[in-house]
């Protein structure tokens, strides 16, 4: 989501634009030529203008391709109102000629640039597909190219138009070249809108920027240049503002609400409480799992396998979203449930690879690490598939456990596991973690890393779990700043505390 200042200044920009060039004409060029009528219409360009710097605004909130097209857009058409307005003032103004034909240029540069914007707004609306969808892409960009520097080379021969000694607009030798590219474009896109499956109302909404404006040219005997016609124009921005543009956000707010249901139901799977365990005095542990989008593909979960066993899960799945998320679902399910077998760690690995492995037509994998405590000894039974190093605080300092990995789950048959023992002595802790943590990125593109992790554990390693977690979130959020978070960001952080004396 743009920043609200951005916004406001794109707004403010927009609306300035056209009143700036009116209190520059009414000022400055003071033509004699300015008369009651050409008030009024240097008036509706303004307002013209401002109903842009509306729709603008209205946009700006959506960063989506379409939606940046449509805000290039509906500037450009603000930009030829303010531009129009300005050549009513000086037309026939010879002290003004170089300035006239200045915006000659640049009117008719940003009326080809605006047929690209629609198509390029539309093409992502409609989701156009085929040959010919191809086709406009790949070509379009060179044809408006081109149309530019033929527009451009009037500077120094009147190739299609030319400013007179007076002030006054002619046509020069070849006036049609330079609408090459609008009628090949607007002929394209509008084929493309016809043949497209989007509902027919919809269709209708586009295509008024190209019929509307050839209809308003015509009924006027061809008074106004192509597409620059304000009130055509206008009318059509509109209409695909309150259709188009529209019809997508009310999209959006349903899969939007959908996300958010998706959400709660992830978060519902992860256990959450805590303390976890309020009656066992032997350990204390927490956890938390901060997607980088509205679903995630980490995950943890800890349970207990009998009255002296306790398994712990941290992992993490290949890819972001809903497919993340769906596989992340099952990979959870498939471990704790060979976890609450009884069995070693590296058997409840290799058992969710071989379960994990069968149709996996999406070829996702989960990386994973798995403990399980013995809770009168303090022993910890641990296997790794491609997961990260666990941190292990012994005393009273964390450092990595620099283990030996399998393979990841789900990524290949038959892979084996090994097991490695940790022995927990009264306050020593396990923290585990996600590549969220050591992978969290500032705007540089530099990395947290794991010594930066491992200086935020150990600054007060006498802390709770709870704490700790807070620590290095904090220490995370500290570095990033205000970069967007990249990738799924799960910790977990078990401290023993031993039995109890009887």
């Amino acid at each position: 989501m743009l920043k609200k200042k951005t916004i406001l200044i794109g707004l403010a920009l927009t609306v300035v634009l056209a009143f700036g060039s009116l209190v520059l004409g009414l000022q400055f060029f003071n033509n004699p030529r300015l008369d009651a009528a050409s008030l009024f219409h240097a008036g509706v360009d303004v307002m013209g203008a401002f109903v842009c710097a509306v729709l603008f605004y209205g946009c700006m909130g959506q960063v989506e391709q379409a939606s940046r097209s449509f805000s290039v857009l509906v500037v450009m058409a603000s930009a030829s109102f303010a531009i129009n307005e300005t050549m009513w003032f000086i037309a026939g103004s010879p002290q003004w000629r170089a300035l006239y034909f200045v915006c000659c240029l640049l009117s008719k540069w940003v009326n080809l640039a605006m047929i690209y914007c629609f198509f390029l707004y539309v093409r992502h609306t409609l989701r156009f597909e085929g040959k010919l969808a191809r086709w406009a892409d790949k070509w379009f960009p060179v044809l408006l190219i081109c149309s530019m520097l033929i527009v451009l080379a009037n500077v120094f021969c009147p190739i299609s138009f030319l400013v007179d000694a007076n002030g006054f607009y002619g046509k020069g030798g070849l006036p049609w070249l330079e609408d090459l590219y609008l009628i090949v474009a607007a002929s394209v896109t509008t084929v493309l809108i016809v043949k497209c499956a989007s509902p027919r109302r919809q269709k209708w909404a586009a295509m008024s920027f190209v019929v509307v404006p050839i209809v308003a040219f015509l009924a006027s005997g061809g008074a106004f240049a192509y597409a620059t016609q304000y009130g055509s124009v206008l009318l059509s921005l509109i209409l695909m503002y309150c259709i188009l543009f529209n019809d997508r956000s009310r999209k959006l707010a349903a899969t939007q609400t959908e996300l958010a249901m998706a959400t709660e139901i992830q978060a519902a799977m992860l256990p959450s409480i805590f303390p976890a365990f309020p009656s066992r005095e032997e350990f204390d542990l927490h956890a938390s799992m901060d997607p980088a989008k509205e679903v995630g593909g980490d995950f943890y979960d800890f349970f207990l396998i009998d009255e002296d066993h306790l398994g712990l899960i941290i992992a993490d799945v290949s890819g972001k979203g809903i497919p993340a998320a769906l596989f992340m679902m099952i990979s959870k399910t498939v471990l704790q449930n060979f976890a609450k077998l009884g069995i070693g760690a590296a058997e409840i690995l290799k058992k969710a690879n071989e379960a994990l492995c069968v149709e996996n037509k999406t070829e996702m994998f989960v990386t994973a690490w798995v403990g399980i405590l013995e809770i009168s000894s303090g022993k910890m039974t641990c296997a790794n598939a491609g997961h990260e190093y666990p941190a292990v605080c012994q005393d009273g300092r964390f450092t990595l456990l620099k283990d030996r990995h399998g393979f990841v789950l789900g990524g290949m048959e038959g892979s084996q596991y090994r097991e490695y023992s940790i022995r927990l002595k009264k306050g020593d802790k396990i923290f585990v973690y996600t590549d969220g943590v050591p992978e969290a990125t500032d705007r540089e593109n530099a990395l947290f890393g794991t010594e930066r992790m491992l200086e935020a554990l150990n600054k007060d390693a006498a802390l709770s779990p709870r704490e700790l977690l807070g620590k290095v979130r904090r220490a995370v959020d500290a570095f990033v700043g205000d970069a967007e978070q990249f990738d799924d960001l799960t910790m977990l952080c078990l401290e023993y505390k031993g039995m109890p004396a009887r």
